[in-house]
């Protein structure tokens, strides 16, 4: 969507030079003009929208001072630079957000010289912030460093192991401003949330310290050389004001609250501090979702919105020859995400040991119902990955079941708790890691491709994904009879519902550890799918059923245990045998297929990996993806055709 003609002042900006010659009286005008290209945008193509919305005087104050093409700018997580994009020579292709060959959904140094990180995760910018201003001081270079931080980004604890750090420095110029409005996707939780509760009641704070100097000041003869010996004593009656500062504490130099829409009060603020050289710390009050109809009732204040369903679906040209795909029987159904949350329910219905911690996540993981029904059984420990991890193994260790709901790409941020705090201790935490695979729009900061990997180095831990909603019921049912930790593996989208996967109408196998199931026979070869690959590996077999050509479909269900005598099995009952993933081939399922085999050798099969290649996948649909990936059933079915004379495909 390009920016429509209502939009005067917008129009005459396409960069932040254009934006320097704006009157500043006119520039409140062209932060509404900014909001509406957003959300007409947004609404269109899907994306974050409350936090951009809420930085844009912030954003529009920032490029009107400073030169971040030379300074660098540090958006912490990054979806909240949506009204930076616009101001930095993007908005001619705004409209191509989160799409495939388009504009990133978060900063990205591969996109502009403005864009400093490519930034999806949150609490890093502060050190990131600082690692540049310690290399300019290193090299010589005089420029601005700033990082632009969420009050709940603020709780993690890498930011505040930066701030301890800056604190302790006095010859390197950053420049962290809190964007303060509590909220993360939900209420910001936590000690600093209520201590900056205080600081944006006491707006007096600064006002308190300039009144006593204007008031030593005007003492006649005498008042301007007071007022500096006094320095000290009058920073004691600013703390008096608020006392136990904690930002001054640290070592910054603090300044706020001001008003994050008051343009004049932003200049003003931005104009001072940007003066000053060493640490210092602008707290800027905001609201997130400011002027999104509606977002002040919304639980998270507008976070996202979904993209319009297109008009007419995407023609996927076909080539000659090529298998046309069959159409699954089954409707829409729920998410994962919905079958999980309901699970949780299900769970702690039976059991009283169960409950549910999250990381700032309770829509996205499914818990909002469960928040609502368990309160007592539901903790959120903030963006704190690590502290959510550890939390988990001290409430297992006193007895409770505690069920970690983390997407997997966030699961990564407490790996070392995961090893420290549950494996080595030996604890029955259950990890569910939503997201795990292929996310589309969101990119490579969000795509779930390691945790098989990363989790399955570790001794002691049962790793199992499910091919449908039932499935995923049984195996945190399941999860709850194991001594030691575990991991639950899901998609994002949609999960079959039992019976709706294509082609496979046979009994329900029970689940035992480490066992696989077989769903569908065939003398032709076999896949081996984990995960919701199975409804792929079934539509390929439906594929090949139209070519005479029948395959086996097997059900992993774990990848840890393995099964190894039903993986020498089906090896040895076929010449071709190909295992099937939505994780990096390195280090994933179909690794540890290869180290059995390599382990028990040799056997009858040729053995293919099909799986997400080696490479940072830039951010497209997941249709796009799965088919720029080779993961489609259409690529599963052809490596069953290849060297078939009377079939082949290429």
């Amino acid at each position: 969507m390009e920016p429509t003609s209502s939009t005067p002042l917008f129009d005459q900006v396409d960069n932040p030079a254009d934006l320097k010659r704006i009157p500043r009286e006119q520039l409140p005008a062209l932060c509404a003009e900014l909001r509406k290209v957003i959300l007409d945008t947004v609404s269109i193509t899907g994306g974050h929208l409350g936090s951009g919305m809420g930085v844009v005087e912030l954003t529009v104050a920032l490029h009107y001072l400073f030169d971040f093409k030379d300074d660098r700018l540090v958006w912490d997580v990054g979806h909240q630079c949506y009204p930076h994009k616009l101001l930095t020579e993007r908005k001619a292709r705004f409209h191509t957000l989160r799409q495939k060959g388009g504009l990133s959904g978060f900063s990205n140094k591969w996109e502009s010289p403005y864009d400093a990180y490519l930034m999806g995760h949150a609490g890093t910018a502060a050190s990131a912030a600082l690692g540049i201003a310690m290399g300019d001081r290193m090299l010589g270079k005089k420029r601005h460093s700033v990082a632009v931080v969420g009050d709940a980004a603020m709780g993690c604890g890498v930011a505040f192991e930066a701030l301890n750090h800056a604190g302790s420095l006095d010859k390197d110029r950053l420049l962290v401003i809190l964007n303060d409005n509590r909220w993360s996707i939900a209420k910001t939780v936590g000690a600093l949330s209520r201590h900056l509760n205080k600081l944006r009641s006491g707006t007096f704070y600064n006002r308190a310290k300039e009144a006593v100097h204007s008031l030593i000041q005007s003492i006649p003869l005498v008042g301007k050389g007071l007022d500096e010996k006094l320095g000290d004593a009058v920073d004691m009656l600013k703390n008096m004001v608020v006392p136990g500062h904690l930002f001054e504490s640290l070592g910054f130099r603090y300044f706020g609250p001001v008003d994050g829409h008051d343009m004049g009060q932003m200049l003003e603020a931005l104009e001072a501090v940007k003066k000053l050289d060493g640490v210092v710390l602008l707290h800027v009050i905001t609201e997130k979702g400011k002027g999104v109809p509606g977002s002040e009732d919304r639980y998270d204040r507008a976070h996202a919105a979904k993209p319009q369903p297109k008009k007419k679906q995407e023609k996927v040209p076909v080539e000659p020859c090529v298998l046309q795909p069959v159409v699954p029987v089954s409707k829409p159904g729920r998410s994962w995400t919905e079958w999980f949350g309901e699970g949780m329910q299900l769970l702690a219905e039976k059991d009283p040991r169960v409950l549910a911690i999250t990381a700032a996540m309770p829509d996205g993981t499914g818990l909002m119902e469960f928040r609502d029904k368990f309160p007592e059984r539901f903790l959120d420990a903030g963006i704190a990955e690590q502290h959510a991890v550890a939390m988990a193994s001290g409430l297992a260790t006193a007895g409770m079941r505690p069920i970690c709901a983390i997407y997997s790409t966030f699961l990564q941020r407490g790996y070392d708790q995961v090893f420290q705090e549950v494996i080595l201790q030996r604890l029955p935490v259950v990890f569910a890691m939503d997201r795990g695979g292929l996310v589309g729009e969101d990119g490579a900061t969000h795509n779930g491709l390691y945790d098989i990997s990363y989790l399955r180095c570790m001794p002691g831990i049962v790793l199992m994904s499910p091919k449908d909603g039932p499935e995923l019921h049984e195996m945190m049912q399941f999860a709850l009879t194991l001594p030691g930790p575990s991991g639950i593996r899901y998609a994002r989208g949609n999960a079959p519902n039992a019976g709706e996967l294509l082609g496979w109408h046979g009994k329900h196998q029970p689940l035992q550890l480490g066992k696989m199931e077989v769903l569908r026979t065939g003398n032709d070869g076999a896949v081996l799918a984990y995960g919701h690959m199975v409804q792929t590996a079934l539509e390929a077999a439906a594929l090949l059923d139209k070519k005479g050509i029948h395959i086996e479909v097997v059900n992993a269900r774990f990848c840890k245990p393995l099964d190894d005598q039903g993986v020498l099995a089906l090896c040895d009952r076929h010449d071709r045998v190909v295992t099937l993933e939505d994780h990096s081939k390195v280090g994933g399922f179909g690794s540890a297929v290869l180290e059995c085999l390599a382990a028990n050798g040799p056997v009858r099969a040729q053995v293919q990996v099909m799986g997400v290649p080696d490479e940072l996948l830039e951010h497209m649909s997941r249709a796009q993806v799965l088919e720029h990936c080779g993961l489609t059933a259409q690529h599963v079915a052809e490596r069953f055709l290849v060297d078939r004379p009377s079939g082949v495909v290429r």
